[in-house]
């Protein structure tokens, strides 16, 4: 059966995910910028979760062109990570034209160490997807995120069905973007990929006009929603 990885970055989220059925969770914070490192008490409550749950680690938004300071950043939250007791953490880098930095890559994985590792959709942005597979598995990496090169998994189908069959069962191809109950049955029924990883959520209600005037209210925060996740999960039992 295909894994479901539900991507959270509340409390609220975390529990929804796990009443939904999720079988391992992504940890964030600040969803809405495509996920930004969980903060330490939040990583502290993923801890003690029935699931696996794996950290993003990402320190700020914008592109994966990370600087020193952001690497430091960066091993620190690998081992906040190890010591709040969550599986895994999920990691990504590039060179200003793109492909895999692979020198600050190693150094990310060579801290998470026994950690479960997961590439994220840096490799999104790779010239050459199938070069990339190849350095994510020699890296030590589990798990590659990609939404195919495109804006959602079933537009860049083409490049997850290539990324699978480079992987070659050695590495599990992870489609996120777009991905959701409708959507990941003709996903899978073109690639049968190991995993599948969706937000699973729905637009929060306005919050008081106050939070909303000071600028305390994203416009576009979601929150997970345990009925997606469980019609997702649903939808992929029948794969």
């Amino acid at each position: 059966m295909t894994l479901l990885e539900v991507c959270v970055d509340t409390a609220e989220g975390l529990a929804a995910a796990i009443v939904g059925g999720a079988d391992r969770v992504e940890l964030c914070s600040v969803l809405e910028l495509g996920g930004l490192t969980p903060y330490a008490g939040l990583m502290a409550l993923a801890g003690r979760a029935p699931v696996p749950v794996r950290a993003m680690i990402r320190p700020r938004a914008g592109d994966f062109v990370f600087t020193a300071g952001d690497l430091e950043a960066m091993l620190g939250d690998v081992e906040a990570a190890r010591q709040a007791g969550l599986a895994g953490v999920v990691l990504g880098a590039s060179l200003p034209d793109g492909r895999l930095d692979i020198e600050k890559l190693e150094r990310l994985v060579d801290e998470a160490g026994e950690m479960q590792k997961t590439l994220h959709r840096a490799i999104d942005l790779v010239p050459d997807i199938a070069e990339a597979v190849e350095q994510a598995i020699a890296l030590g990496f589990d798990t590659i995120l990609t939404s195919g090169r495109a804006s959602s998994a079933l537009e860049g189908i083409a490049d997850l069905e290539l990324a699978h069959n480079v992987a070659d069962g050695r590495i599990a191809i992870m489609a996120g973007a777009g991905v959701n109950a409708a959507t990941a049955p003709h996903i899978l029924g073109r690639v049968p990929l190991a995993a599948m990883h969706g937000s699973c959520s729905e637009p929060v209600p306005p919050d008081s006009d106050v939070a909303q005037r000071l600028g305390f209210v994203s416009p576009t925060r979601r929150a997970t929603s345990p009925d997606k996740v469980a019609a997702l999960k649903a939808a992929l039992a029948v794969h």
